[in-house]
């Protein structure tokens, strides 16, 4: 009967009034405790006193109570909080005694009223035990009964620091969950052997599998505040051999208002495992630069796009424009905003190619900083579509540049790509001109042009882990072109960390590269992936090689072979120091590119720009014969 009482009750709490008539039961019984107690359990005193004392009791500890707001606090949650109230609480009920017995004495009222003071410290001795005890038997008692109840999870919090202590509560404060922490786990010597909230503090060395399933452990929480990526790996490799899922604690500054929700805790991402130290950029210059100015970004609705328009939304700019060919994550994106009630932003739905469209915006809202993300990026399309590819990365490059210049605008970044460095494809040869005509105009005296180079961004649209994702939603197999196929990654916020701080470093120039770390192989991103959804490589999943696509190389380089870089302020940032250009020549080129591309004619296109950056060599593509003899 009871639990069924309990699980229909499960969202509900003990009255208050309840709670405060069940201390006053107590104070009474601890009272006559004190009594027995003081008198060898005898009943060698005035009785008559003692119930003449007893009402007089009973009305300081209530009005002591509701002064201190003891009964208020959900003895099922009770905790350190809960007990100093309490303890509060029964102080000044001994205070209130003490001051009545004296001020008794002092007028000599009614002799039968004067306390011993030894029975006034033995009864506050004994609530302050009995009061505090009493909530935590009830609050062991609720849990033992709902774990009866529900089906228990049980879990380990990997990190017994203040996180893992914070995770732990908001674990047991939400009741809506049936997880039942049976203890912690933390690599400090110090803390090993110890406990919290009565769970025992375990060496990393106890997870094995005997051990994992003598417990029955399904998740382990990880709640290490700033845990190393190659740290994460390791504990997620272990955990995972043994078919224990691993979830992590946010970075406290993700935490909502401050307090961390039981929602917040997520599986763990092949994001959170990237070998690699994060780059941190907080540089409150850039709010400072583009405080009250008109700012521009093109690709609104892509997956950096949109994350530097969020990023600028931040900066209390005077009005951010939005511009996408995409109509429909246009909206979505106008409808993010709309929702966090932000209204300093316009969209426009246009297309970057036509001069007509974009100088009616230009005009109309006369930008100061202008963000260029809007570009075709992917491979194989483009080496199909070499058109498409030349029209978007180099004419509509070129065409916003030129207005930017024509509208004085004060800043132009563009994003360019790792794939740009001695490139074998269409795709990263016309964003490699795009950034010869960007650096072409570095001295036009008006505008200062700059470029942001980075590698792979995980999560962005249509890059590999989206791909995996869909493809272990289907029950695979998983696609990778190449057993040895590496890739630079970075997060999105990275990326747009990137764009924004060269924005407000450059001085005109300058091409931005980020120190990514090593290189990751792709193929080892897909057997994490695999592990990561609670499935088995092999068994569950297999990995199919596909084989390189065209255009597609096997490594990708931040630098070419000619370039070199230079420190700037900050250690994960470099400029890189590219060869000089003859900046008519590369114009009248880039010229001529786009007029002959009119022509639809792909393979003489294609040949003016391997004439145009000679180190462009073809990979499993048909332009290969284009390719000049290599010595």
């Amino acid at each position: 009967m009871l639990k069924r009482i309990l699980q229909n009750t499960t969202d509900k709490y003990a009255s208050r009034w309840l709670v405060l008539a069940i201390d006053l039961v107590l104070v009474v019984q601890t009272f006559v405790l004190a009594y027995l107690i003081r008198f060898n359990f005898s009943l060698d005193f005035n009785v008559k006193d003692f119930f003449i004392q007893q009402p007089i009791v009973i009305l300081v500890a209530l009005v002591s109570f509701l002064i201190v707001g003891s009964y208020k606090g959900v003895v099922r949650h009770t905790g350190v909080k809960d007990a100093m109230n309490v303890m509060f609480a029964v102080s000044l009920v001994a205070f209130l005694l003490i001051l009545m017995v004296i001020l008794n004495n002092t007028i000599n009222l009614y002799s039968g009223f004067t306390i011993p003071f030894s029975i006034i410290t033995i009864h506050y001795l004994l609530n302050l035990v009995v009061l505090i005890a009493s909530r935590f038997v009830f609050k062991i008692a609720y849990r033992k009964l709902m774990s009866e109840i529900r089906p228990q999870t049980n879990i380990l919090i990997y990190g017994a620091g203040d996180s893992g202590f914070i995770t732990h509560s908001a674990i047991v404060k939400d009741t809506k969950n049936s997880i039942n922490v049976i203890g912690f786990i933390d690599d400090n010597p110090t803390k090993q052997g110890k406990k919290i909230d009565g769970l025992m503090i375990y060496p990393s060395k106890v997870l094995t599998r005997e051990f994992v399933l003598r417990n029955r452990i399904k998740e382990v929480i990880v709640s290490i505040q700033n845990v190393q990526p190659n740290r994460l790996m390791q504990i997620t490799d272990d955990l995972i051999a043994y078919n224990v899922k691993v979830k992590i604690v946010p970075a406290i500054d993700k935490w909502i208002d401050g307090q961390l929700n039981i929602g917040q805790i997520k599986p763990v991402k092949i994001e959170d495992l990237l070998d690699r130290d994060t780059i941190e950029i907080d540089n409150p210059v850039i709010k400072r630069n583009l405080k009250n100015k008109t700012v521009l970004v093109t690709g609104a609705a892509g997956s950096i796009g949109s994350e530097i328009a969020r990023q600028i939304s931040r900066c209390n700019v005077k009005q951010l424009i939005l511009v996408d060919q995409a109509e429909s994550p246009l909206y979505d994106l106008q409808q993010e905003f709309v929702q966090t009630k932000y209204s300093n932003f316009s969209s426009e739905v246009a297309d970057v190619r036509d001069y007509r469209r974009m100088q009616q915006i230009f005009d109309k809202y006369n930008p100061q900083y202008v963000f260029h993300a809007a570009a075709y990026k992917h491979v194989p399309l483009m080496e199909a579509n070499p058109y498409e590819a030349i029209r978007v990365n180099i004419y509509g490059t070129k065409l916003l540049a030129d207005l930017s210049i024509l509208y004085k605008v004060e800043k132009f970044v563009m994003v360019s790509t790792d794939k740009a460095v001695n490139p074998t494809n269409v795709m990263g040869t016309t964003k490699r001109i795009a950034e010869m005509y960007i650096s072409s105009l570095a001295k036009n005296g008006v505008t200062k042009f700059i470029t942001t180079r980075f590698g792979n961004v995980l999560g962005s649209n249509g890059s590999v882990i989206p791909l995996f994702k869909k493809q272990i939603e289907v029950g695979g197999p998983l696609t990778v072109t190449h057993k040895d196929i590496t890739r630079y990654f970075m997060t999105i916020p990275e990326a747009c960390q990137l764009v924004l701080e060269a924005g407000i470093m450059g001085n005109g120039g300058e091409i931005y590269v980020f120190d990514m770390g090593a290189s990751i192989k792709i193929y080892d991103v897909a057997i994490k992936m695999i592990q990561l959804s609670g499935l088995k490589f092999p068994e569950d999943i297999d990995i199919e090689i596909s084989g390189l696509r065209p255009g597609e190389k096997l490594y990708e380089e931040l630098l070419a072979n000619n370039e070199n870089t230079q420190p700037t302020y900050h250690e994960k940032i470099m400029i890189a120091k590219v060869p000089t250009i003859n900046t008519s020549e590369v114009k009248l080129k880039i010229e001529e590119i786009c007029e002959v591309n009119l022509e639809s004619d792909n393979f003489k296109v294609v040949s003016l720009l391997k004439e145009l950056v000679p180190e462009y060599l073809s990979k499993n593509s048909i332009y290969e014969k284009l390719d000049k003899p290599q010595k």
